[in-house]
Parts: structure tokens; C-alpha cells; sequence
């Protein structure tokens, strides 16, 4: 009895020691499934360091939603460097990732690649397009679909620059327009220059830049062509340059448009664009609502509605023009 009692007693030791072993290891495994960070696929038509301060600024409303990259969210970024081409098989790398937002930013490109890899994987773009027109969604109230997003307006002002140009130098009859040749929008900004050129009797001739070798050939093009002024038409490109493009313009002594403010802040003539600091922003907060459960289809377009006249009056002095005061008065910001 005592000897069946013993190897009843170590039996059950055993056992236990064992289901000990089990549930030490148990939680450990569990832990590591149920720790697993969501992530987020960024998905970029330009380089790293170009997009570095929008990226910081997209982080910054992500983290006012409540996500930080490392502590509850992933970011998993993959940069085309205006390799256009590269796009689709980076946005299907993404979805093999099994990201559970993907952003889209630099253009029409990216968004046009995130859609084509997956029709259920929530997409947030950032565009300077207007999305409808674009069939990215039905309607701005009403995205429908797996696709919302931002839209800064960017495109939809080109004839508006060029107008802005004109109003400045009035004696500016031959302009150089600056243009991306693989960017998504090249077509219809051409129409739209093309349509405003005429309106405005101006004569314009496109150079097309490809890479970044092409700048300084396409700035001595414009000289040897003897053009009056140059319009820089939006592109993620371009954005990354606008340092160099108004210093380039600068050089060459001649009146310069561009859409971001940085160009102006640099010695360009002037900028007219939306302040592309919020667009990135509100974008890091949607992918922010998305991943606390709210669908893109019910998330509406935000809209930038802030549009900046930014006129750099020192560099107009150089330039020997004389800004008209309506249009002075209409400015956002005047560096003098």
C-alpha cells in the first residue's frame, strides 16, 4: 500500500512538474503572437532623404493618433527614388508584408500601384490631384472603397501660377516650363499649361527633366532658347530641389514660379501652392483612425484649403520688376 501510494504520489509530481514546464513556456509563445506590432507600408515614388521632412511630419500625426513607429506600430518603407517603374512590385511586396494600412505619397504613381496590388488593404494617399477626376475615389465625402486620403491642390493650380507669372512680369512673352517626364500627371498638366498659355497669349516650350543630370542641361537649354521666364510644374521630383532650382533660376536672371514656399524662402521669385506640412500631418492622423478600426471608405478627402501666395521682393528687386501692389496685397508672406 505505502509502495503504490509513493508511485501514486511521484506520478502525480511528474505530471505536475511538467504542466509547469507547459505553462512557463505557453505565455512566452503567446506573448510574442499577441505583441506583434500592426504595420504600416509606406510606399514612396522618391528618395529617403528627399521625403525625410514629410516623413517627420506624417510620423508627427501618426503619433497624435497614438502610434509610434517601434512602440505600438511598424513602419515599413520602401522608396521608388522616381524609379516609377519599380512602384507595382514594391506595393506587391507590401501586401505579402501583410501591412494593415499602406500610405501612398509622391505623385499619382503611388497611389495608382497601391490600388492595383489589393483592392482590401486600406490606402491613405497624399496627392496634389484632384482624386475624383483621377478615379481614385467616387466622391470626396464619400471615398467608397478601400481608398482616402489628402489632397493639397497642387496640379489644379497650375494655370493659376502661370497667371500669377504673367501678373508679375507682364513683358515675359517666351516661358520655359519645367516638367517631370515619367510623373502620372505630365499630360494633363501640359493640356492645362498649354490651355492657360493660350488664354494669356504666352508662348511656352516644355523642357523635360528625367534625372538629375538633366537640371543644369535643361537651365542652359532655357538660356541658349533666350525664354523670358520659367514655370516649375509640381512634382515630387522637383519638391526634393527646390533649393537648387531657385538658385539655378537665380544664376540664370530670370523670374521663376514654383508651388512650395521653400523655393521662394530660397530666392525664388515667388511660390503659390497649399502648405504641404498639414497634408502630411492629416495624413498620419487617418492612417492613425484606420488602424483603431474606422474605414477609408467612411473617412472623407480632406482638403487642403490653405493655398500660399509667398512673393520673395529681393528677389524681384534683382530681377528689375516691380511686384503690382493688388498683388502685394494679396500675399500670404513677403520676403523682403
Amino acid at each position: 500500500m505505502w509502495s503504490s501510494g509513493l508511485g501514486e504520489f511521484m506520478r502525480r509530481r511528474e505530471f505536475i512538474t511538467l504542466l509547469g514546464r507547459a505553462v512557463a513556456f505557453w505565455p512566452l509563445a503567446a506573448r510574442a503572437q499577441q505583441t506583434k506590432l500592426p504595420t504600416v507600408g509606406i510606399l514612396v515614388s522618391a528618395a529617403p532623404d528627399d521625403w525625410s521632412s514629410r516623413m517627420e511630419t506624417f510620423r508627427q500625426g501618426l503619433s497624435e493618433a497614438g502610434f509610434t513607429d517601434g512602440n505600438n506600430v511598424t513602419l515599413l518603407y520602401r522608396y521608388a527614388e522616381y524609379h516609377y517603374e519599380r512602384l507595382p512590385a514594391m506595393a506587391l511586396d507590401l501586401v505579402r508584408q501583410n501591412v494593415e494600412v499602406m500610405l501612398a505619397s509622391g505623385g499619382d504613381n503611388p497611389i495608382k500601384a497601391a490600388m492595383a496590388a489589393t483592392s482590401t488593404i486600406p490606402i491613405v494617399f497624399t496627392s496634389g490631384n484632384d482624386p475624383v477626376t483621377a478615379g481614385f475615389v467616387k466622391s470626396l465625402n464619400r471615398p467608397g472603397g478601400n481608398v482616402t486620403g489628402v489632397t493639397f491642390l497642387g496640379s489644379s493650380l497650375e494655370a493659376k501660377r502661370l497667371e500669377l507669372l504673367h501678373e508679375i512680369d507682364a513683358k515675359a512673352a517666351s516661358v520655359a516650363v519645367l516638367i517631370g517626364s515619367a510623373n502620372a500627371r505630365t499630360e494633363n498638366d501640359t493640356r492645362e499649361i498649354e490651355e492657360a498659355a493660350k488664354s494669356l497669349t504666352l508662348n511656352v516650350r516644355f523642357v523635360r527633366i528625367e534625372s538629375e543630370d538633366d537640371i543644369i542641361s535643361a537651365f542652359r537649354d532655357i538660356a541658349a532658347h533666350r525664354n523670358d521666364a520659367i514655370h516649375i510644374v509640381t512634382d515630387p521630383f522637383f519638391a526634393a530641389r527646390e533649393r537648387t532650382l531657385a538658385a539655378l533660376a537665380a544664376t540664370a536672371a530670370l523670374p521663376a514660379s514654383f508651388n512650395e514656399r521653400g523655393f521662394a524662402a530660397a530666392g525664388g521669385l515667388f511660390s503659390y501652392g497649399a502648405d504641404s506640412t498639414s497634408t502630411y500631418r492629416d495624413a498620419g492622423a487617418y492612417v492613425g483612425r484606420i488602424l483603431k478600426g474606422a474605414m477609408p471608405a467612411e473617412l472623407p478627402v480632406q482638403e487642403s484649403t490653405k493655398i500660399e501666395l509667398v512673393i520673395n521682393l529681393k528677389a524681384a528687386k534683382k530681377l528689375g520688376l516691380t511686384v503690382p501692389l493688388p498683388l502685394l496685397g494679396r500675399a500670404d508672406e513677403i520676403i523682403e
